[in-house]
């Protein structure tokens, strides 16, 4: 073969798969099907980085494996191009952000391509298409047809630069997600979901998903379940009802803590008024996060002259405002029982006031004891709840931390609301879709808060649909997560004008068979897809016989760091751009190294040597002789036992070195019949490579038109020798072990012998070890 040089073979390659629709996905098809997902990007314009590309290929070479082993797979590939960095880059720049979108996405495409991903391009997808957008305005209208979309007025999380309201999920340590603005507390009218009436299913169905722990970890702490009572505290001459996952405790309370919002404080008279009102509007600024951030100092005032009667022992308790009591979750006002909670006892501290144990417990395993509990004590806490509950008439409740998502942004580039409110009818759904987001030249929110749609008279004014008098549209916007909550429905059938996917489609291709995405978006995206897709489920838009849950299974990946393992940024300057890196050692090297530089989920830093080693790896392969009379086939076996069985398992790192190794191994000599299934397992990682050296071969058709080889076992076999295991040179054992294994493993094995432990009364002082021979323990 000549010299190595990619740039000659990667675009030939491209071209021919293209044409020959390798990558096409077959509806309908009588193999069996696969439907991988990656998460699809947002198209900044600074293009393709090496995170995507790490999650990408890894996906692509299971795709390709399953494709030669006989699967219909569908692998697709779209933009979620909807969203801020666009539009502050259009309010920056002065270009459209239709133009800059169609910018970045033919630049995504272009990388994407070089890289060798075998996406379906058939079935791409754009978020900003009327022909795609038109759904996810239909998807909104069912929602308010079904009392899931309404509008309220709330104080909402508003971001000081981009000037839209924020949802809980898009405020990062006080911060705007997207821009690193500061975030204020605002009043204003905004659409939300009802999410937290699918709160306890969201929950429940993660037991039937193939989740990493993780993930489900994440979710269930993100929705917050809690089950407990309420109970009835007589303050002032008002009733104040408080929510506690510890009703056995009740008898330690010693203050009550109601929310800055609570109503009650309305109607209370205590001799502090205007301290309490100053810090009740300063609480009411802070960030939801801040107020419940585990690290802060817990700050609250007394309401003096005000006590709170305990319904379970009589006694008169403090009360107090704090703003670590949030209205919107429980009841807003909780008792505080300072002996039992980390939180409360460092506000009693702080305040002076009683700390009274009520249970205890002889070790952290037993359970608590009732103590200081009245005609309670001594039994167990399980015991006690319900006893307490009957006694004081508390109630049984369950409550989440969950709140309805914020469905609305004041920005310019995001899906129109089809909705229009008239004075005499309210609001009315807007039917006629798509209602398509007019052009306009200025991108820019109005400090009054609202979208730079209201500021265009001829589309805002309309006739309502049901009167047919004057009404104005909805000039806000869908969120940034509209389109990416139902796209990988889209992908089974991308090109229907009818509805936004047929039934035949849907049940053939779904569910998603394995999904990949960032840990990052674990209680943003995949809370919100799997709510849509639970509420499509529910009204028969999704068939039946699919089941509540779209994805079957999910993994994510690691981060690439830079060099160093510090983030990457552009700031730093430390950002790396695959497309340089294709441009100097090539995509298939590029390939390489992102599989072999770690494990698959964990994050792991850029190293300029390793690219550089995956890059001598792919030389060697190309430089191998393919001679008669050499042959590896026992060695050629055990590797393609291991490739396979690792991409199965995203063991991709462990999988290149099996590769390396036998390569290795053959010493720069190979026979034609080895070769040929080396380069089928090599192929799914070096598809350019591995095509053209397949075609030196003489072979006429794809390499991924074969089948995936499989492995002999009667190759494979390790051959067995028996290790004498001796105590001070006396005969305990005879253990059979794989010829050439470790002292390490030998000696694992042989402490393991029953025979053998009963000799080792004292400690080992010396180990001697003869390979595939004998074992001697020296006491």
């Amino acid at each position: 073969m000549e010299e190595y040089e990619p740039k000659k073979i990667e675009k030939k390659w491209q071209k021919y798969w293209e044409k020959k629709e390798l990558n096409k996905a077959e509806d309908f098809s009588k193999e069996p099907k696969l439907f991988l997902l990656v998460e699809f990007p947002y198209p900044s314009g600074d293009g393709l980085h090496v995170g995507h590309c790490r999650s990408y290929t890894a996906f692509d070479v299971i795709a390709r494996k399953k494709r030669m082993q006989g699967y219909n797979v569908l692998y697709p590939m779209g933009w979620d191009a909807f969203g801020l960095p666009t539009e502050n880059y259009a309010i920056k720049t002065g270009i459209h952000p239709k133009k800059a979108t169609k910018e970045n996405t033919d630049t995504f495409r272009e990388q994407e391509k070089a890289m060798a991903f075998s996406f379906d391009w058939q079935r791409e997808v754009n978020t900003t298409e009327p022909e795609y957008y038109k759904w996810t305005q239909w998807i909104f209208l069912k929602l308010f047809e079904h009392g899931l979309a309404y509008k309220a007025k709330m104080p909402i999380n508003w971001c000081t630069c981009c000037k839209i309201g924020l949802a809980n999920e898009e405020v990062i340590e006080g911060k705007c997600e997207r821009c690193g603005g500061v975030i204020e507390r605002r009043e204003r009218e905004q659409w939300m979901l009802k999410i937290t009436k699918y709160a306890e299913r969201l929950i429940s169905d993660l037991g039937l998903v193939d989740y990493p722990k993780r993930v489900v970890a994440l979710q269930k702490d993100w929705i917050g379940k809690s089950e407990g009572y309420e109970a009835d505290f007589k303050v002032g001459k008002a009733n104040v009802r408080v929510f506690t996952t510890r009703i056995d405790t009740i008898f330690g309370c010693t203050y009550l803590v109601l929310s800055p919002e609570h109503p009650v404080l309305k109607e209370l008279k205590f001799s502090n008024e205007r301290e309490v009102e100053e810090y009740v509007k300063k609480a009411k600024s802070k960030l939801e996060r801040e107020r419940l951030a585990e690290q802060k100092e817990k700050t609250g005032i007394r309401l003096e002259g005000i006590t709170a009667l305990n319904p379970a022992n009589g006694k008169e308790a403090p009360v107090f405002t704090a703003d670590y009591v949030l209205m919107d979750y429980g009841t807003g006002a909780i008792m505080a029982v300072p002996a039992h909670d980390k939180r409360d006892l460092d506000f009693a501290e702080k305040h002076n006031l009683e700390v009274i144990k009520v249970i205890e417990s002889k070790s952290p395993e037993q359970e608590g004891i009732l103590i200081n509990s009245g005609e309670f004590n001594g039994l167990s806490s399980k015991e006690a709840k319900g006893k307490i509950a009957q006694k004081i008439g508390a109630r049984k409740r369950v409550y989440y931390k969950l709140r309805d998502w914020v469905f609305s942004r004041q920005r310019y580039w995001g899906e129109p609301i089809p909705m229009i409110f008239c004075e005499k009818c309210g609001w009315v759904a807007d039917t006629a879709l798509p209602i398509e987001l007019p052009d306009v030249n200025n991108y820019k929110p109005t400090e009054k808060g609202e979208s730079p749609l209201a500021q265009i008279t001829d589309w805002v004014n309309v006739k309502c649909p049901k009167c047919k008098g004057k009404a104005k549209r909805e000039t806000d916007v869908m969120p940034n997560w509209a389109g990416s909550n139902w796209y990988f429905l889209r992908y089974c059938d991308p090109k229907n004008k009818k509805e936004f996917a047929s039934e035949e489609k849907l049940k053939y291709w779904m569910c998603v068979d394995w999904y990949n995405g960032g840990m990052e978006h674990t209680t943003l995206h995949l809370l919100y897809s799997r709510f849509i897709y639970k509420f499509l489920w529910d009204i028969g838009e999704v068939p039946k016989e699919l089941g509540p849950e779209p994805y079957k299974k999910r993994t994510s990946h690691g981060l690439i760091l830079a060099e160093g393992g510090v983030k990457m940024s552009k700031s730093k300057g430390n950002v790396i751009n695959p497309t340089e890196v294709i441009e100097q050692y090539g995509a298939d090297t590029l390939r390489v190294y992102e599989m072999f530089m770690g494990p698959f989920t964990q994050a792991i830093a850029w190293d300029t040597k390793g690219i550089k080693g995956a890059r001598r790896f792919i030389e060697k392969v190309w430089n191998l002789d393919v001679v008669k009379g050499v042959s590896f086939k026992k060695a050629l076996h055990k590797t393609i036992k291991k490739v396979s069985e690792d991409i199965e398992n995203m063991k991709l790192n462990t999988a290149i070195s099996a590769l390396m190794e036998f390569i290795n191994e053959c010493q720069g000599k190979i026979c034609k019949e080895d070769f040929s299934d080396f380069l089928k397992i090599f192929a799914v990682f070096c598809p350019h490579t591995a095509e053209e050296l397949w075609e030196s071969l003489g072979n006429k058709q794809s390499i991924f038109k074969e089948e995936w080889p499989c492995y002999d076992k009667d190759l494979i076999q390790e051959e067995k020798v028996a290790i004498v295991v001796q105590v001070n040179g006396k005969l305990r054992d005879r253990i059979e072990v794989g010829k050439g294994i470790s002292e390490k493993e030998v000696k694992e094995k042989a402490l393991a012998s029953e025979n053998v432990k009963k000799h080792l009364k004292e400690e080992v002082k010396k180990v001697v070890f003869v390979k595939d021979k004998l074992i001697n323990f020296v006491v």
